[in-house]
């Protein structure tokens, strides 16, 4: 009786350990994340970033989200995309509309890693805003509402991140509600 009690515990401790690890590795879109995968290995799994996965590929972005960075994304979902009015998407992904797609994506990237932590210490030294520098040299304005971090594009629309620190090889994802729009 007793042996068989503890097999029982033992197996529970080990099936109960395999869930620990496996939550250790955030999902987005029904895929785990891995952070032993880049930004691009990890986005291809996530059935929430289908179409930023496709504007990455039709602004040719892949091998920069490959390479080292670190970068931190801000990684609108297909629901984000699904806000911008009719058209807008099947319009930024013609070729001739790949500058500002381009644009628009690089929009969503800073260089480095910056986790939320990070992002609130800068909102807190700057008094309650962050400045921060995108890759495509345009700024985005972080403020905090209520514990979660509110992201201020250059045209005054905003996005929230909704999963948060999601670690990757060469940087963090912070998925958000909204696309983020350049000047």
């Amino acid at each position: 009786m007793k042996s068989r009690l503890l097999a029982a515990v033992c197996a529970l401790l080990l099936c109960g350990g395999i869930v620990i690890a496996a939550q250790n590795d955030p999902m987005v879109g029904g895929a785990a994340m891995y952070p032993s995968k880049n930004i691009i290995e990890n986005a291809l799994n996530s059935a929430d970033h289908t179409t930023l996965v496709a504007a990455v590929k039709a602004a040719g972005l892949v091998d920069t989200l490959e390479g080292p960075g670190p970068f931190t994304v801000f990684a609108p979902t297909n629901e984000a995309f699904a806000k911008l009015p009719a058209g807008t998407v099947d319009t930024l992904l013609k070729p001739e509309n790949k500058d500002m797609l381009t644009k628009i994506l690089t929009y969503h990237v800073v260089s480095g890693r910056l986790s939320t932590s990070d992002i609130k210490k800068m909102i807190k030294d700057g008094h309650g805003k962050a400045s921060l520098t995108t890759v495509s040299g345009g700024t985005i304005t972080a403020t905090e509402d209520m514990g979660k971090i509110v992201l201020t594009d250059e045209k005054g629309g905003t996005a929230s991140i909704t999963i948060d620190n999601v670690y990757q090889s060469n940087g963090v994802i912070q998925v958000i509600d909204s696309v983020l729009l350049p000047n």
